[in-house]
């Protein structure tokens, strides 16, 4: 009893790290190796950038409004509404793009990805890819990777864009906030490399969601059911790991700063 619940709450999750680990190594080495798969490459782009756009637009536009409006409350009874803008564009290019973005992709592509390769582990697909030569990490893996991290840093631009948008219609239009007061604020408090941060960072939670949600399609077991869980356990896995890295990537960034 004692060695068994031993094995399931610390020995198998050991195990599982050192295969996430071995499996992410290959990965990310079929990325470089011949034949290069353009056409796959591209078809995933497609599938985790341009399919994600409206569901982008309309969060960024959301959040945007959402943050403006409740900073503009706070501010106003200070009497700085005209630090409503930086506020949010140093909030939105900082964090919660960055964060936002990464948590709707996981969910949206990560969980697809999962499903896909669960449902081709479970009716022998991946096997009858390996019957007839040909490599399954490098033909279903790599290119899923590759276009998570190419297409959710942009992405992540698209949702900056349209929170920023949606928060000057509502302080300038409608706040009644002044626009000049409004941009050269945020010229002023803004840098390309706060930007350029924010993107830094949804490439790697592209690259993490898109390796463990692979990962877990990928050593699917158990039928229908498997492939659920599989799903599952990829998008919650994702989900909380971006809210993690944000951590570790956004102090790694600051202490960069520091020491450069």
């Amino acid at each position: 009893m004692f060695l068994s619940l031993f094995q399931k709450r610390f020995l198998d999750p050991v195990e599982a790290a050192g295969r996430f680990f071995i499996f992410s190594r290959y990965a990310l080495a079929s990325i470089f190796q011949k034949p290069f798969r353009y056409a796959e490459i591209l078809k995933y782009i497609d599938f985790v950038g341009n399919q994600s756009i409206g569901i982008i637009l309309l969060t960024g536009a959301f959040t945007g409004l959402a943050l403006t409006f409740q900073i503009w409350v706070g501010f106003s009874l200070l009497g700085a509404g005209d630090l409503v803008g930086p506020t949010v564009a140093l909030a939105i290019t900082r964090e919660i793009g960055p964060v936002l973005t990464g948590l709707v992709i996981s969910a949206r592509a990560g969980g697809a990805m999962a499903a896909q390769l669960g449902t081709m582990r479970v009716s022998e697909q991946i096997d009858a890819l390996e019957v007839m030569g040909i490599e399954p990490i490098q033909y279903l893996v790599g290119p899923r990777v590759l276009a998570c991290v190419l297409a959710t840093p942009l992405l992540c631009a698209v949702f900056d864009f349209m929170a920023m948008l949606a928060s000057y219609l509502l302080s300038v239009h409608f706040l009644g906030l002044d626009e000049g007061v409004y941009w050269e604020r945020i010229q002023l408090w803004v840098q390309p490399s706060y930007v350029i941060e924010g993107l830094v960072k949804t490439a790697i939670f592209g690259l993490f969601f898109g390796l463990f949600c692979t990962f877990r399609g990928f050593y699917t077991t158990g039928g229908a059911r498997g492939v659920g869980e599989s799903t599952n356990r990829g998008v919650v896995v994702s989900m909380v790991m971006v809210i993690v890295l944000d951590y570790f990537v956004s102090n790694f960034i600051r202490f960069y700063y520091v020491v450069t």
